[in-house]
């Protein structure tokens, strides 16, 4: 089986992509996968610590944004792949990169928490968004990806941040038609 093994390492393979991601857009996307992996981590933070009113609730919602963040982290680690970009997801990583607002530490009130999980939520749209005109200039497909991350992650911060909006007191205010 080693035999084998060496053998094929020392095989020349090519492949020839329609397609291959330059830097700019490697970068982005690392940027991004990293980002959705810390909102993973502090999604988890925030459901194991969270105390207060509304617990039970919130600590089921947490753990839809974790899952929707675990989702995408894995969407755009396989595009990187597909695309012949190699992801770095270590927590090494992460801890250097993430754009995203710290999580506080130690039991956190569910409002307190709400605040600060909303706030990396859209942490994470703000970097999709940033990324995504250079995306979709070199490879629509992958802008799509990042459609489908902003429309789930918009809704989930909308869905969270409602708990603690006051009417026609929070903002920011509805855009009036």
């Amino acid at each position: 089986m080693t035999t084998t093994a060496t053998r094929h390492r020392a095989e020349r393979h090519v492949s020839h992509p329609a397609y291959r991601a330059d830097e700019t857009v490697a970068g982005h996307l690392q940027q991004l996968l990293v980002d959705l992996s810390d909102l993973a981590i502090q999604g988890k933070q925030a459901h194991w610590n969270i105390v207060g009113p509304n617990f039970r609730d919130l600590h089921l919602q947490l753990d839809e944004i974790v899952d929707a963040a675990r989702a995408f982290a894995d969407d755009v680690a396989e595009r990187m792949r597909a695309l012949y970009v190699v992801p770095d997801g270590t927590s090494a990583r992460i801890a250097a990169q993430s754009s995203l607002p710290a999580f506080p530490q130690g039991e956190v009130l569910t409002g307190d928490a709400i605040d600060a999980i909303v706030a990396s939520v859209y942490a994470v749209c703000g970097t999709a968004r940033r990324i995504h005109d250079d995306v979709d200039a070199a490879d629509p497909t992958t802008a799509d990806l990042l459609h489908t991350i902003l429309e789930r992650l918009e809704q989930l911060a909308w869905l969270t941040d409602a708990e603690r909006r006051v009417p026609g007191a929070s903002v920011p205010e509805a855009i009036r038609a």
